[in-house]
């Protein structure tokens, strides 16, 4: 499996059957998403810089990408999709509406997408979202989870690979995301930095660290 990051919250998870793309996001956001191949796409939210499956293509298994966009248990070409409903806020979802969280089982390795989750995750859905090896958390803060949050969630959840996202860069539109945190905000408080690096290739399960690795990827 290799793991590659465009941006905000958008990566492609390449797999022996086939390929995934998560949250792909509008140009408005100050990112330009170049069109991308893929057999399923997920979106955790319906908000434009998280929606944009119009920038996607297909692939030779499939004409158009399969599209998952709500809770339940998917299965396409080989790859399941299990989604779990939570809050893109802290209150119930009265700001923000709903949210996403979906874990991606490719090649053996179970990859967790959280979306803009707004809120600690409650033991339910702790157990609901299970086991993960490879978890994409937003860090960012104001739409999403904030810095210490993401590490209390990050904690909870125990995954073997953390990968950051969702948060402000040089090129992200100043008048909407000027109030998120950085990348360097969030690896003050997690206690690390990391080298960037292109992609994250992962042989099999087996090839997991036992204990907790923060993996930052450069964007592609």
């Amino acid at each position: 499996m290799t793991i590659t990051y465009h941006g905000h919250s958008t990566f492609k998870i390449k797999g022996r059957v086939g390929t995934v793309v998560t949250d792909p996001y509008d140009d408005y956001i100050g990112l330009i998403l170049p069109k991308m191949s893929t057999d399923i796409a997920t979106v955790s939210h319906d908000h434009k810089d998280h929606n944009a499956v119009k920038t996607l293509v297909g692939t030779a298994r499939r004409n158009n990408p399969f599209i998952v966009t709500d809770a339940g248990e998917y299965e396409v070409g080989g790859i399941s999709v299990f989604g779990v409903q939570t809050h893109h806020d802290a209150n119930g979802g009265v700001e923000r509406g709903k949210n996403m969280v979906f874990t991606i089982l490719v090649d053996g390795i179970r990859v967790c997408h959280l979306g803009d989750l707004g809120h600690e995750l409650s033991p339910d859905q702790l157990e609901e979202i299970g086991e993960v090896d490879v978890l994409l958390c937003p860090v960012g803060g104001t739409y999403t989870i904030d810095p210490e949050l993401a590490v209390k969630t990050i904690r909870a959840i125990e995954p073997s690979i953390v990968i950051p996202m969702h948060y402000k860069t040089a090129k992200h539109n100043p008048d909407v995301f000027g109030d998120l945190k950085t990348l360097e905000d969030f690896l003050k408080v997690y206690g690390v930095s990391p080298t960037p690096v292109a992609k994250l290739e992962l042989a099999s399960k087996s090839s997991l660290p036992e204990e907790t690795e923060l993996v930052v990827l450069s964007e592609v």
